[in-house]
């Protein structure tokens, strides 16, 4: 009996019709080369398809297959452990193994094959002006065009090419073209020894900028970069190419890794001195890392309390142990500072994964995972898919932040991967936050996970003093600005005193809507049928649409009733950064939203401004509201504190109180005390009330007991069918298949709960209509498998239909 293997290779489609693994014969010459994980191209009908190998059968176990055409790397991009996640992310989330191996990789990863083709000798015989004719033109015309070219110039040729290549009139070959490329550089290198150098340096007489190439190269013992010799010597590749030709140099191509950060680390950074509470935290992290057996920690400190020392000594502890780390940090926290600070502690042992690097430096930093060359890595969501081998811990800081739930299939929760992950690797899961999740603290309740609490600042520094200011009552007073008089005497008292300020609005523009004053026409996007936004720029005033990115002029004449009484109502970054100008004349004003932060280091750039006293004021965003620790800054100032209070979400009050929270600790962080000022139409709001007070645990006690009323988080998982058309009927009774399916499934169970089919928050978006189907119940999977049944029957209705259904599990927000 034969002892060949066959693969099993999950190839790249996202189809959930072929979302199984096919067999593939393993040619000899490769036995001994494919593994698990091994990349590989494969056919697949008429197309050649990247797959990954995810398993093996022997020759008894098979049938009919096709051979492996290429393996595509020398070592395999995933590791068996990926393998098996991959498919446990493809459970949990009800995606393609596809789609969750893709999530696995750095964008740049994905190869592409084209097929060439050569005609052979015999040519066919051809009625001139004929489509044959036509093609045999463009073949002798364009022999460098690929299969797949010709076929999108002219498909009507599809059927000849595929005739022509049974017969043998055309020769098929492929190539690949990987994504994102290593990169090299040119280097010279002297190949003459003691013996030959004297003579090769006398033979080329009166040469003298020769010789001093020459000599130079000679004199190291490693291949220079080229441009380095060009320079230093002042001297021209016309000087270069008679050495070449002699062949007393050599060029030579070196690969160079992509820099991200280009962080110059110098000596490296002692640890900080541990207070009593960071100590005892440190202590029962290393511990559990020292134990090799999975377990979870909530680490709830304050703001300011020092947990990012804790993190980077237990980070120190676990490497020591010839173990990895992996560190995430939420996307718009991960800036230069923190990128620094690991870089100074640990060095080159750092990599660094994130959605703003290139995809070859992303491509570069994965491999440097991959290849073993570093042990720790700081990223955001997806650096929890780092290629290690041996994690000893995992640390997801600021874990309730929203940008943890990716967005797209698979659509994951970056800290219940970390959690699946700790299994496999028998690893430590530190969950970080001064204002957890209502699941993350409800689990630390119920005796799930272990809670360490740090609830003092780390040089004994007095949280910041709160004040709240109902601005109905400013209005009453005549204060039409945007600031309260509070507010602004505080922020003249730090002008004249040099400190610095931060002043916090959750919505970028300059205003939120426009509307006319005549009849109450309010301008919409055609695609999305949300108001649009007053932005103004450079003299030029428009509208936009923050989802789908239309925009159009802002009108002086009402498209209604013809009136010019069109005003913009609401605020915006671009209006506060107006009204300080005018306000505040001598101050210099730094503003961070999308706007401003959109270019490539935008936002490194901006915050070392701040960090050089360049500017007094910081206006912003949710990006400053986190991670950020300026010594100068005394006063923090919210403009509007209701902005994400009243959101169509369920976690609305939540994640007010935890906004308010993280951005009230930007506030005297250091030796000066600090003040918060927060402005509210609603300043009685409990979860307004809380963040004053600063009191997480009674917010939590507060907010459970009105989750529990409504069978929510942390007590119900929600899941949530989205049904997308641009034809309205269409995509209204997609959702009604779908719950009246679920309704019969369920039929009886006290544990399960079906929300009605209804429009979704956003009802239209880029032209098509959205309706929402969501089902609550306590554990997953009790109900996964007949979930997933009602969701691929109804998503290949939806696609016959013309729409799509999406799927999003544990959904963390619902739009």
């Amino acid at each position: 009996m034969s002892s060949k293997r066959f693969a099993e290779v999950i190839v790249e489609l996202k189809s959930s019709q072929v979302d199984r693994p096919f067999h593939y014969e393993v040619p000899d010459h490769w036995q001994q080369q494919v593994e698990i994980g091994t990349r590989v191209l494969v056919p697949f009908g008429p197309r050649r398809l990247e797959g990954y190998i995810v398993g093996f059968s022997m020759a008894a176990e098979v049938t009919k297959t096709k051979p492996i055409l290429e393996v595509l790397d020398d070592e395999p991009p995933l590791t068996p452990d990926l393998v098996q996640l991959a498919g446990w992310l493809s459970e949990r989330y009800l995606c393609t193994t596809a789609a969750a191996v893709q999530a696995l990789l750095p964008s740049g990863m994905r190869a592409k094959a084209s097929t060439t083709l050569r005609l052979a000798d015999e040519l066919p015989f051809v009625q001139p002006g004929s489509l044959e004719a036509d093609l045999l033109q463009a073949l002798y015309e364009s022999p460098n065009k690929t299969k797949e070219q010709l076929i999108a110039e002219r498909p009507e040729w599809r059927p000849i090419l595929r005739a022509w290549v049974a017969a043998g009139i055309l020769i098929e070959s492929y190539r690949i073209k990987q994504g994102a490329q290593v990169k090299t550089i040119t280097c010279l290198r002297c190949t003459l020894d003691a013996t030959r150098f004297p003579a090769a340096l006398e033979a080329l007489g009166r040469a003298k900028k020769q010789k001093e190439v020459l000599a130079f190269l000679f004199d190291r013992d490693d291949a220079v970069p080229m441009k380095d010799v060009l320079s230093e010597l002042s001297a021209s590749s016309s000087t270069l190419k008679p050495l070449l030709e002699k062949g007393y140099i050599q060029k030579e191509e070196q690969e160079v890794l992509r820099d991200p950060y280009g962080i110059v680390h110098g000596q490296k950074e002692q640890p900080l001195p541990l207070t009593e509470l960071q100590r005892a935290a440190y202590d029962q992290i290393a511990a559990a890392v020292d134990s090799r057996k999975p377990e979870t920690f909530l680490l709830q400190g304050v703001t300011g309390s020092g947990k990012t020392e804790v993190y980077l000594q237990a980070i120190a502890s676990c490497v020591a142990q010839g173990r990895q780390a992996i560190m995430l940090v939420p996307e718009i926290s991960l800036t230069p500072q923190m990128v620094e600070r690991f870089k100074k502690r640990f060095g080159d042992d750092v990599a660094v994964m994130h959605s703003r690097l290139s995809a070859g430096e992303k491509f570069d930093e994965w491999r440097r995972i991959r290849q073993g060359d570093v042990t720790i890595v700081v990223g955001a969501r997806s650096a929890i898919f780092a290629p290690f081998h041996s994690i000893g811990l995992m640390i997801v800081d600021e874990e309730h932040e929203v940008s943890y739930k990716q967005d797209d299939h698979p659509k994951y929760l970056a800290r219940e991967v970390a959690m699946y992950r700790a299994r496999q690797h028998g690893a430590t899961v530190v969950l970080g936050s001064a204002t957890p999740a209502l699941e993350t603290r409800w689990w630390a309740h119920q005796g799930q996970i272990r809670r360490i609490e740090m609830s003092e600042r780390v040089m004994g520094q007095r949280l910041p003093k709160v004040k709240v200011i109902d601005m109905r009552n400013e209005l009453q007073e005549g204060n039409r600005s945007m600031f309260s008089t509070v507010l602004q005497k505080e922020m003249e008292k730090r002008l004249e005193t040099g400190e610095q300020i931060i002043l916090f609005l959750n919505r970028r523009g300059f205003a939120t809507f426009v509307l006319c004053r005549s009849c109450g026409y309010v301008a919409r996007c055609p695609e999305c049928e949300i108001p649009l936004t007053f932005h103004k720029a450079r003299g030029l005033e428009q509208l936009r649409c923050h989802y789908c990115g239309y925009a159009e002029r802002m009108p002086n004449i009402c498209p209604d009733c013809q009136g010019d009484h069109v005003r913009h109502f609401g605020t915006g970054t671009q209006r506060v950064e107006e009204e300080l100008n005018r306000v505040f004349p001598e101050a210099n004003v730094i503003r961070m939203d999308v706007d401003t932060t959109s270019g490539k280091g935008s936002h490194a750039v901006l915050l070392q401004r701040f960090r050089n006293q360049e500017a007094q004021i910081l206006l912003g965003t949710q990006m400053i509201a986190k991670g950020l620790d300026f010594p100068n800054v005394t006063l923090v100032g919210v403009i509007s504190a209701d902005t994400s209070l009243f959101v169509p979400d369920f976690r609305a009050a939540e994640r007010t109180f935890q906004l308010l929270t993280q951005v009230a600790g930007r506030a005297g962080r250091h030796q000066l005390p600090g003040e918060v000022v927060i402005q509210s139409y609603n300043p009685q709001h409990y979860a307004v009330q809380f963040a004053k007070k600063q009191e997480y645990e009674n917010f939590f006690q507060h907010e459970i007991r009105v989750r529990h009323a409504v069978h929510n988080p942390p007590f119900r998982e929600l899941t949530a069918f989205t049904s997308v058309n641009v034809n309205e009927t269409e995509a209204l009774r997609i959702a009604r298949t779908v719950e009246d399916r679920l309704r019969i499934l369920f039929q009886g169970r006290d544990d399960v709960i079906i929300l009605g089919t209804s429009p979704a928050p956003l009802s239209r978006l880029q032209g098509k209509f959205r309706f929402n189907v969501v089902v609550k119940y306590v554990r997953f999977k009790q109900v996964g498998a007949s979930i997933r049944t009602v969701y691929l029957e109804a998503a290949q209705e939806a696609q016959k239909a013309g729409g799509y259904l999406s799927i999003d599990v544990n959904a963390q927000m619902i739009l």
